[in-house]
């Protein structure tokens, strides 16, 4: 039997520990970015868009209300009748601008309802790796540590003296 053990990939699990750490390092921040682009999309859509086509709605409302006003008013006087229908079509027009904009928000909170459906489970998995990364890799380069500095221990070791073959156990007295 040999002396000493043949050790010959500490290298290997040196540079295994180091890709690891540098795999961690990279995996965290694109981990992070994920989540904070999934919040953006969120707020976009239920902050952002829901106020804009809110007010754009109300606009048109009212906008619908003054082309109403107008085109009563253009019938009870004397103005001729190619006013009117000119009248009549800008509030068809704002009509179709009105159901336009309540379609957008339907459409909206489809998608919000959508994406809270089709995100969450993708987002638990998510938060499930950066934890897996977080704890369990963290523990196995902690791992790989102490396997690396137990492996240089031993390899520097020096064989000791071998030891003296085992006699045979002297008789006892008066056994011959």
């Amino acid at each position: 039997m040999p002396d000493k053990a043949q050790i010959s990939s500490v290298e290997a699990i040196e540079a295994f520990r180091a890709r690891l750490i540098v795999f961690l390092g990279q995996a965290r921040p694109v981990l992070e970015e994920v989540s904070g682009e999934m919040s953006r999309v969120r707020l976009w859509l239920q902050n952002d868009q829901r106020t804009f086509w809110e007010q754009e709605l109300r606009r048109r409302e009212r906008k619908l209300e003054e082309a109403k006003q107008e085109l009563f008013s253009a019938r009870m006087s004397t103005i001729p009748t190619g006013t009117a229908a000119l009248l009549q079509m800008t509030v068809q027009r704002t009509q179709r601008a009105i159901q336009e904009a309540e379609g957008k928000l339907k459409t909206l909170r489809r998608w919000e309802h959508e994406l809270d459906n089709r995100a969450a489970p993708l987002m638990k998995q998510l938060d499930q790796l950066r934890g897996f990364l977080a704890s369990d890799m963290a523990k196995a380069v902690a791992y790989l540590d102490r396997a690396l500095t137990t492996l240089d221990a031993y390899r520097s070791l020096t064989p000791g003296p071998a030891p003296a073959p085992a006699s045979e156990p002297a008789a006892p007295e008066g056994q011959t």
